[in-house]
């Protein structure tokens, strides 16, 4: 059996469920915009200046979101969860969304495996009829989040992932696809006989170039506007 790995945020979607999830939390009023701003704003204007790390900025964002998604409702998080996919379940990328309905059409099983939260992941791939998923497993007590997580963001945890799901499908990975656009989702990259990186970060991207196996195998994608083209790990970093 084949099946093609995809992650999620600036894979399949054009930015990060997470983000939008946490900028629906304080639109409600369910944080305290305050934190958001002190904690996250910064780290923010730098990527978005184009100034910062996008790795470091996801990773300090999920670090702020963990602590300040304590203690909110699971019914209020539903609504709001909902309302994130209706509104924005659709800002996908063109090429992964292709991609998606190719596997299915070929009879691969299409897995979401992503760091953003599992109430997030499982409505996502609901909505792009994916055969199964993974994500960042979120925990509760008495209606209300711990505070505890279960992490799927880093490729450590990743890989366990992938471990699960070839026994439960008996798939041959040598035959498998993945698809990723961080260093978080190396080892998804190496592990499969097809790996495609799709917008891939500089961090990313110099993994690729500095491994001669992975820098054979993967295609790298770029998508802007409404343009799709592939590159050579060959070009040069600016």
């Amino acid at each position: 059996m084949t099946a093609a790995f995809f992650d999620i945020d600036g894979t399949i979607y054009r930015n990060s469920l997470l983000i939008e999830h946490f900028k629906k939390l304080i639109k409600y009023e369910l944080l305290n915009i305050q934190m958001y701003e002190d904690r996250v704003k910064n780290s923010f204007k730098q990527w978005d200046e184009r100034t910062g790390d996008y790795d470091k900025y996801l990773m300090g964002l999920a670090d702020t979101y963990v602590e300040a998604i304590k203690g909110i409702s699971l019914k209020y998080n539903d609504f709001v969860s909902d309302q994130v996919m209706d509104l924005k379940g659709n800002r996908v990328y063109t090429y992964t969304r292709n991609m998606i309905k190719f596997h299915k059409e070929k009879g691969h099983k299409v897995i979401f495996i992503s760091g953003s939260p599992d109430f997030l992941v499982s409505r996502m791939a609901q909505k792009w009829d994916a055969d199964d998923y993974c994500g960042t497993k979120y925990f509760s007590e008495d209606g209300k989040f711990s505070g505890e997580i279960s992490p799927m963001w880093d490729s450590e945890n990743k890989i366990k992932a992938i471990d699960h799901f070839r026994e439960k499908y008996n798939l041959n990975l040598n035959e498998c696809f993945a698809y990723g656009d961080t260093k978080g989702d190396l080892s998804m990259l190496r592990i499969v006989g097809n790996p495609r990186a799709v917008n891939p970060s500089k961090e990313l991207f110099k993994e690729i170039k500095s491994d001669e196996n992975l820098k054979e195998k993967t295609e790298i994608i770029i998508e802007r506007k409404d343009l799709v083209y592939r590159v050579s790990a060959d070009v040069e970093i600016l």
